[in-house]
C-alpha cells in the first residue's frame, strides 16, 4: 500500500523557516516526481513546488525565491524547506507522488498544518 506521511509543520512567527518532510513507502521512489501542494482555509488547494526524477525543480510564483524542494532516493524523502514565511503561507501542507509516466499525481498524503503568525 502506497503511504505519505508528511512531518514537520507546526506554528512559526513571520520570518521564521520550517523544513517538511514526506516519507513515502509502497513504491519505486526514484521512478515518482514529487510535489507540495497547499490549502489555506477558504481558498483551492494550489500548487507550490515539485522535483522530478532528474532533478529538476519548479516552483509556484508565490514561493520563488523562499522555499526549496529537495529529495532523497535513499531514504524515500522528499522536504521542503521554507524560509522567510509570511503570513499568507499558512496552509495545510500535502505531499502528493506522480509516476514518471504520468501526467497526474496520483498519491497524497494526509498533510501537515502549517500556521505563520504576524
Amino acid at each position: 500500500q502506497v503511504q505519505l506521511v508528511e512531518s514537520g509543520g507546526g506554528l512559526v512567527q513571520a520570518g521564521g523557516s520550517l523544513r517538511l518532510s514526506c516519507a513515502a513507502s509502497g513504491l519505486t521512489f526514484s521512478r515518482y516526481a514529487m510535489g507540495w501542494f497547499r490549502q489555506a482555509p477558504g481558498q483551492e488547494r494550489e500548487f507550490v513546488a515539485t522535483i522530478r526524477t532528474y532533478d529538476s525543480t519548479s516552483y509556484a510564483d508565490s514561493v520563488k525565491g523562499r522555499f526549496t524542494i529537495s529529495r532523497d532516493n535513499a531514504k524515500n524523502t522528499v522536504y521542503l524547506q521554507m524560509n522567510s514565511l509570511k503570513p499568507e503561507d499558512t496552509a495545510v501542507y500535502y505531499c502528493a507522488a506522480r509516476h514518471r509516466s504520468l501526467e497526474k499525481y496520483d498519491y497524497w498524503g494526509r498533510g501537515t498544518q502549517v500556521t505563520v503568525s504576524s
